[in-house]
């Protein structure tokens, strides 16, 4: 076996081309056989993890500490400990995501965001062992956010209001499972894991409607989802057919549901409405996306789909092609305001041909030293500022100018303005000149 090939087995590889490996699994006993410092630290701050996280991160953060240990033992014998790590280590890791095939027998090599998740894993691990004074952490921070590849930040895929309305009479004709199932993630707007997850005791009644308790799930929170009336009618028609004594609103065959017989549910219904493919998670984004057209505010939207920050909810109004038209529509007079002739021509100080068409574009307003060349039909943060200055005075003299001044904002409804010289022309009255 060639030198090469030794570091590829014993990094707990197997080649499936030139520069085209494949990881297979690395168990902690192999690392702790030729490294047993290093294995030593990463289990220790993963019992540590383990207190605070879900065990799904910390399977996940084990699989990559391994997997790191697995290269470096195997690529740097030389390395036994944390401490022994340096950069040229982590850049040689890097270079080994770079052009590892994924797991799956796709062929690819791994994505942009599995490489981020892990280096950015593998940082965390590096940050906490050093703050948390390991006496094998690293000298030096070894990852940093350049490191890191940038994510994509693509738009969530939703169903057009045409393919939605496919979507439910294809389920209307379906069998009361599948409709029920379709219909309850299309107006919940429910995560596959927590639709599954749900009790049988989850829909509860409270001030004269019925709410859906959504249970503890991925961000940690649990909620209450209004339910539609038909959902109810349905959920009680399921209820009474059920022959069962399974703890779950919904269930298909006698058999628990889970994602894999939703999302074939979901292909099923998708196929009949000829709509092609479809996943259940896109429904929640139909869901989000229908709400923010038809005027739902995000906070309301945020707290039926259980995010935790306003930011995570933000996406749709990206993709709530109505929201932005309105949005732009507001908008759209007043930048043609800024295109717009005005009819007629108007004389210009000076006479000349230039300033001539200078006034036929705009309408210009004389102030003290020169002339403000804004269109009549833009509002102004700065007009009347002087007059709302505390340090602006006037008296009796100024009350004819001052009352041309709040016709002019009557007539184009500028009510603060009005508001403005009204109290201005109250304060003149009083005072002498």
């Amino acid at each position: 076996m060639s030198a090469a090939v030794a570091h590829v087995v014993a990094a707990g590889e197997v080649t499936v081309g030139p520069g085209r490996p494949r990881a297979r699994h690395i168990d902690w006993p192999e690392i702790a056989a030729v490294a047993p410092v290093l294995a030593g630290t990463m289990q220790r701050y993963l019992a540590q993890i383990a207190v605070s996280l879900r065990p799904a991160s910390v399977r996940a953060a084990d699989r990559m500490l391994r997997q790191f240990a697995g290269f470096v033992t195997g690529e740097f014998p030389e390395i036994v400990r944390l401490v022994d790590v340096e950069r040229v280590h982590v850049e040689g890791f890097k270079r080994h995501l770079g052009t590892r095939l994924s797991q799956n027998d796709t062929g690819r090599t791994l994505s942009p965001t599995t490489i981020r998740i892990t280096l950015g894993t593998l940082r965390t691990f590096f940050e906490r062992v050093s703050e948390w004074d390991y006496p094998d952490a690293p000298k030096r921070v070894l990852i940093f956010n350049g490191d890191l590849p940038t994510p994509d930040d693509p738009l969530p895929k939703f169903l057009s209001d045409p393919d939605a309305a496919k979507l439910m009479r294809a389920a209307a004709d379906a069998d009361p499972v599948r409709r029920l199932v379709i219909e309850m993630l299309a107006r919940t707007g429910l995560r596959v894991g927590e639709f599954c997850e749900l009790t049988a005791d989850a829909v509860v009644e409270m001030s004269g409607r019925h709410w859906l308790r959504v249970p503890i799930g991925k961000l940690h929170n649990d909620r209450y989802v209004p339910l539609h009336p038909q959902l109810v009618e349905q959920l009680d028609h399921h209820a009474r057919s059920r022959s069962d004594d399974l703890d779950r609103l919904i269930v298909f065959n006698g058999r628990r549901l889970d994602r894999h017989i939703v999302s074939r549910m979901v292909r099923r219904v998708a196929k009949a409405a000829g709509i092609g493919h479809v996943h259940p998670h896109q429904l929640r984004h139909t869901l989000a996306t229908q709400a923010i057209n038809r005027g739902m505010s995000l906070e309301a939207i945020a707290a039926m789909l259980g995010h935790k920050t306003l930011r995570m909810t933000l996406v749709y109004a990206r993709i709530a092609d109505r929201t932005v038209a309105d949005a732009y529509d507001r908008v759209t007079s007043e930048v043609d305001a800024l295109y717009t002739k005005p009819n007629g021509l108007r004389s210009a100080p000076g006479g000349t041909a230039a300033m001539a068409h200078l006034a036929a574009e705009f309408d210009q307003k004389l102030l003290g030293n020169g002339h403000c060349n804004r269109p009549s039909q833009l509002d102004c943060q700065f007009e009347s500022i002087c007059e709302s200055c505390a340090y602006f005075s006037t008296n009796t003299s100024f009350v004819p100018v001052l009352e041309t001044q709040r016709d002019h904002a009557a007539e184009r409804d500028q009510h603060h303005r009005v508001d403005l010289f009204d109290t201005l022309l109250e304060r003149a009255r009083t005072e002498q000149p």
